[in-house]
């Protein structure tokens, strides 16, 4: 069966993160998100996948043509985001009759085909929902038995035909592309559509318990990293040329790859991914934490429940439920602050305006090759944009854009005293 995975779009909500890339490039347990995704459908007997990308051509130039993950991969381009509907009419070239539509981060879709093929039997289209506690944020589908007859976006409180949301899966055929010519184009072009094959013909929903990861925000990263961890480390994998001090201490299912050091009375804790050729320093404790190759935590750190990107380094310094792009450095004592003083939920500023997370645990966000001076302090929730150099024992209490010097000035106090005989 063939497979489109819509990876164009502007990912701007993903910023600061894969600045100049498409989202599904960031790196988790050593490959990109796209490739565990495909992964996904390879196990399904999808080996037969368009990719749909902008122009900068970056999943193209990531993963070729796909035979090294065992696929056949060919690419079209989007080049404005023109939401899904474009993006998926200019794939209706290289389609057959019948094809799967995904988002890159479904690394689960393996488990949802055999239920997507059993429903589809006389149907112009199968999709799947969920249920949701928050109807007024999504698109909501009217159901009778396991027939979808409509579709309302965002509808007001108390208007819901239902609870049942659309997490963006989608079995369609040839014949959806002849629907969509009907339909005005604009950015929700493929909903009309979709409509319009409610109506006029038979579409059947798959309901499930629990939702495919979402990939829309930066902390997004956290639950799709301990999902993939679940599932793929769940023992201790420890490559021959791993060097391990006798000293230390690993503990639960980690994966260790080739010629990472971990020096003495380091600790790692798992689940825990160590990319090859990463450093942990004497006397440092990592845990539950993705830390991508090339990577060097220094000397007496903490590193817990983060992310880091590829060519990162440390020195002393505690590191909660952060992520750092490629490239960040990052100076002795610095200390991401991962909850707030009234133990409340954390809301970053994105695109100007507060998001709700509904975390109570959250660090900082940083894009690559940014600078962190000595005793930084960077509070719960701020995102510092690419390319950063912040000053030593700076306090970051509010976002930070790209290419931007900051320092905190203290008071300074200069005077001359006498000490008492």
């Amino acid at each position: 069966m063939q497979a489109v995975i819509l990876a164009a779009g502007e990912s701007s909500r993903f910023w600061p993160l894969a600045a100049g890339k498409h989202k599904s490039l960031f790196r988790l347990l050593g490959r990109p998100i796209i490739a565990h995704t495909i992964e996904a459908l390879k196990r399904a007997s999808s080996t037969e996948i368009v990719i749909v990308q902008s122009e900068n051509r970056a999943p193209e130039a990531e993963l070729g043509d796909g035979a090294s993950l065992g696929v056949q991969i060919s690419y079209v381009v989007q080049p404005e985001p023109l939401g899904m509907g474009d993006a998926l009419s200019r794939a209706a070239s290289l389609l057959k009759d019948s094809f799967l539509v995904v988002n890159p981060q479904h690394v689960t879709v393996a488990e949802l085909v055999p239920k997507l093929l059993e429903s589809a039997p006389g149907a112009d289209a199968v999709l799947v929902g969920c249920e949701t506690d928050r109807p007024h944020e999504y698109g909501i589908v009217k159901i009778e038995e396991d027939r979808a007859l409509d579709l309302v976006e965002k509808p007001a409180p108390g208007a819901e035909p239902s609870r049942t949301r659309l997490v963006g899966v989608y079995l369609l055929t040839k014949r959806f592309f002849d629907f969509y010519r009907r339909v005005r184009e604009h950015s929700y072009a493929f909903e009309d559509a979709l409509k319009l094959v409610m109506r006029e013909g038979m579409v059947r929903i798959v309901k499930i318990s629990e939702e495919p990861p979402t990939l829309k925000y930066p902390w997004d990263l956290f639950g799709l990293a301990q999902l993939l961890m679940e599932r793929n480390i769940t023992d201790q994998k420890i490559a021959p040329s791993a060097q391990i001090h006798k000293s230390a201490l690993i503990e639960g299912p980690v994966w260790i790859g080739e010629d990472v050091k971990i020096f003495e009375h380091a600790v790692v804790k798992g689940p825990c991914f160590l990319g090859d050729h990463c450093v942990v320093g004497t006397g440092s404790l990592v845990r539950e934490s993705n830390i991508e190759a090339h990577t060097v935590i220094g000397a007496h750190a903490e590193v817990a429940r983060s992310i880091f990107q590829k060519n990162c380094s440390t020195h002393s310094g505690y590191f909660g439920d952060s992520i750092f792009d490629e490239s960040v450095k990052i100076g002795a004592g610095t200390v991401t602050a991962n909850v707030r003083n009234d133990r409340n939920f954390i809301r970053p500023w994105v695109k100007g305006a507060r998001v709700e997370t509904g975390l109570k645990k959250l660090g900082a966000i940083v894009g690559r090759e940014t600078h962190i001076g000595i005793c930084a302090m960077l509070m719960p929730g701020v995102l510092i944009g690419p390319r950063c150099e912040i000053g030593p024992g700076s306090l970051v209490r509010k976002n930070l854009d790209a290419d931007t010097l900051y320092y905190t000035v203290p008071h300074e106090v200069v005077r001359s005293q006498r000490r008492a005989p």
